[in-house]
Parts: C-alpha cells; sequence; structure tokens
C-alpha cells in the first residue's frame, strides 16, 4: 500500500510552521495513543503513521529532503547506510547516484545526478554523524526512539507538582517502570521531556527521551485561566449590602480571610495577588474571588415586613 504523504497525514498545508507541525502531532498523538484507545490495531497503525510524519516534517534537514524528493529520499537514505555499493533508487551504479522521483504527492517524476560527496554530507547530518560508511564502532549508530505518554493531572497535582509511575514498552527488551517527576504549574497540552528516559540508542548513540503529552482534568470549583485561578465565592446578602468579610478556598486546600466593602455586587471579582497558579521563575498568578450573592431563605414574618418596608423606602 502507498504511503501517504506526510502533511495529510498532520493535516496541515505544505507551508505549515514547524509550531503548526508540532500542534498537529500533539493533538493527532493524544487522540490515536494506544494507551488511550486500548485493543485498537487501527489507532495504533494511525499513532505510527503520525509518529513517521513527525519524525521527518519536525526536522529541518529531513522536510527539505523530504519536500524534494518525497519517500524517494529514505530509499537513497538506505543506500547512504550501505556504503553506496548498491546504487540509489532506480539501479543506477554507486557514485556518483542518479535518482528518480516518481511523482507520489509531487506531481510528475523528474530525474537528475548527485555526487556521492553530496550525499554523504547531507546524511551524515541526517543519521547524526556516522561517518561515510554509515557505521562507526562496528555497528549503526542510531539515536534511540523518543516516546509520547500521556499523563492526566488534577488541577491541585499541578498546582503543587507531582511524580507519576510510568511503564515503558521498548520494542526490544521487556517493559520497564519509572518514576517521573512533573513540575508544578504545567499547561494543557504540554509535553515535558524525561531526558534518556525513552528507546536505547545503538552503537554508542543517545537513549532517545520520554515525553509527558499533559491532559489537565476538569476542576468543579476553580477555573484556570494561564497561570491566573478563579473560583467563586458564596457571600450572603447582608454582608453584600453592609460589608464584611467571607471565606476564600484554595487550591493548597486553606482558606482565605476576605473583606469585602459594602454594597458589593453579583459577579464583582477581588483579586488575591500571588494566590494563583506557579510560574517556572518561582511566582505565582493571581486568584480571582468572584462574588456569588446568596439571597435568604425560609424568611420569618419580621424578616419579610423589614424586607418590604426597605423596598417601599427604595421606591421614593
Amino acid at each position: 500500500m502507498a504511503r501517504r504523504d506526510y502533511y495529510e497525514v498532520l493535516g496541515v498545508s505544505r507551508s505549515a510552521s514547524e509550531k503548526e507541525i508540532r500542534q498537529a502531532y500533539r493533538k493527532l498523538a493524544r487522540q490515536y495513543h494506544p494507551d488511550l484507545n486500548p485493543n485498537d490495531k487501527q489507532a495504533e497503525v494511525k499513532f505510527k503513521e503520525i509518529g513517521q510524519a513527525y519524525e521527518v516534517l519536525s526536522d529541518a534537514e529531513k522536510r527539505k529532503l523530504y519536500d524534494r524528493w518525497g519517500h524517494d529520499f529514505e530509499k537513497i537514505e538506505q543506500a547512504r547506510k550501505a556504503g553506496a555499493t548498491a546504487g540509489a533508487p532506480g539501479g543506477a551504479s554507486a557514485g556518483p547516484f542518479t535518482w528518480t522521483s516518481t511523482g507520489g504527492p509531487f506531481g510528475g517524476g523528474s530525474t537528475g545526478t548527485v555526487d556521492d560527496d553530496m550525499l554523504g554530507g547531507l546524511f551524515d547530518q541526517i543519521l547524526g554523524g556516522m561517518g561515510r560508511g554509515g557505521r562507526r564502532g562496528g555497528g549503526l549508530r542510531t539515536r534511540g526512539e523518543d516516546y509520547d505518554h500521556p499523563v492526566s493531572l488534577t488541577l491541585e497535582e499541578i498546582f503543587a507538582g507531582t511524580t507519576r509511575l510510568i511503564q515503558i514498552s521498548p520494542a526490544e527488551g521487556p517493559p520497564k517502570t519509572i518514576e517521573v517527576k512533573i513540575p508544578a504549574g504545567v499547561a494543557d497540552g504540554q509535553r515535558v521531556r524525561i531526558a534518556g528516559k525513552g528507546g536505547p540508542g545503538r552503537g554508542g548513540a543517545p537513549d532517545g527521551d520520554l515525553y509527558l503529552v499533559v491532559s489537565v482534568k476538569p476542576h468543579p470549583r476553580f477555573v484556570r485561566d494561564g497561570d491566573d485561578l478563579t473560583v467563586p465565592v458564596d457571600v450572603p446578602l447582608y454582608t453584600a449590602v453592609l460589608g464584611g468579610e467571607v471565606m476564600v478556598p484554595t487550591l493548597k486546600g486553606t482558606r482565605l480571610a476576605l473583606k469585602v466593602g459594602p454594597e458589593t455586587q453579583n459577579g464583582q471579582r477581588v483579586r488575591l495577588a500571588g494566590q494563583g497558579m506557579p510560574r517556572p521563575d518561582g511566582s505565582r498568578g493571581d486568584l480571582y474571588a468572584e462574588m456569588r450573592v446568596v439571597v435568604p431563605t425560609s424568611l420569618s414574618e419580621r424578616e419579610r415586613t423589614l424586607f418590604e418596608e426597605l423596598a417601599e423606602m427604595r421606591r421614593d
């Protein structure tokens, strides 16, 4: 089966920026991640296809080659790894190579000549400096694969920072469980890099990285907006009219005493500086207490009479 155009796989245009490609990949990786789609072979295939597309399009050099040659560039890469002894795609003999692009996402075919030194320079960069023969130290030098792993967190966990036990299932070798620390203040959709905890490298190359893809569970009370938080606070009608003190909940689990002035309006917001989400520089956002005026119920006869008198006075 012919492989789909990598831009089509990620759902982006050929002129997409690095940021657009990264955002598209994160969205699709979360959607089709095997952990979120157990026993779904189609989702597993899509997840691998998305990873292959992102591996190429997120790398400036690989993307440049792909834009020029399409999937044929991988055949040239394979020939480069084999020392160029078998010739380039299309059966041409070694150095210089003759390459042929046969349409695909690029329209009509075209043919050209690329000498061995040019390919050596290009693919040495792509393959992490493996050398002219594609081998170093008696083995193929390949950096380990990066892994994405979804992590669902509560707002309280994000406020304080937390840890998770993550099970990694490499393509080769037994599964392993690692403990990772998730810093406070991470955002929904953010990827947290755990260096060196991805797939094993080969031939002395470094191991890949593990990326935790964060999703935030909705909170029943607090709403997050960047580094700021908003929480509703019940204010008795009498306190709203005359002024007084109310208690404001925080994500720490404590409550702060807040003085409100007379004639406080329903929906009015009061800022509590430095009580919001933590930032990387050690500072914090703000907490906004949103006033919810509570109308009394089950009025006594005396209370009803007083309200009627007050209403009559306000008519004058």
